[in-house]
């Protein structure tokens, strides 16, 4: 069965939490507090991806103005390299590009070299480097992908 994208609803944040603790080292997934926090934000979109009615991953992106900044992108180890990440990328980006949203910015690990060549393969480019970024010791990239408006039909 493909999988199904759909939006985040409250009744899914125990899964997205397990699933960004499965996705990230302790001191660096995020807590259920923090996880409420980045979903209440104002300019707030989440969508989860489901295979076979289970949550598998979720992106959480915020925007404000022609701004959008991707808080996280989490896809469960069995189904990663399967083109989830790919899919949810892409109707983040096209929902926010249809928001005004003309640029979105992430950190990523200067050490995930898996994550780095995932985002430049969509088009995201390394605009700095924040030290020292996760954990106090690990470097982060600031990367950065230009959108463009919708097309009329």
């Amino acid at each position: 069965m493909p999988p199904r994208l759909r939006p985040c609803v409250p009744t899914d944040v125990p899964a997205l939490l397990r699933i960004d603790q499965a996705c990230f080292a302790r001191g660096i997934a995020y807590s259920k507090s923090v996880l409420r926090w980045f979903l209440s934000l104002p300019g707030a979109v989440c969508l989860v991806a489901e295979v076979d009615e289970a949550v598998a991953g979720f992106i959480l992106a915020s925007s404000e103005a022609d701004k959008a900044h991707l808080i996280t992108l989490d896809v469960l180890a069995p189904y990663r390299r399967q083109g989830l990440g790919t899919l949810l990328l892409d109707a983040v980006e096209t929902g926010l590009a249809a928001r005004g949203v003309r640029s979105v910015e992430l950190e990523t690990a200067t050490n995930n070299h898996a994550a780095i060549a995932f985002w430049q393969k969509h088009g995201y480019r390394t605009v700095g480097v924040l030290p020292r970024y996760y954990l106090g010791r690990i470097d982060a990239y600031l990367m950065r992908k230009p959108l463009s408006a919708p097309r009329e039909t």
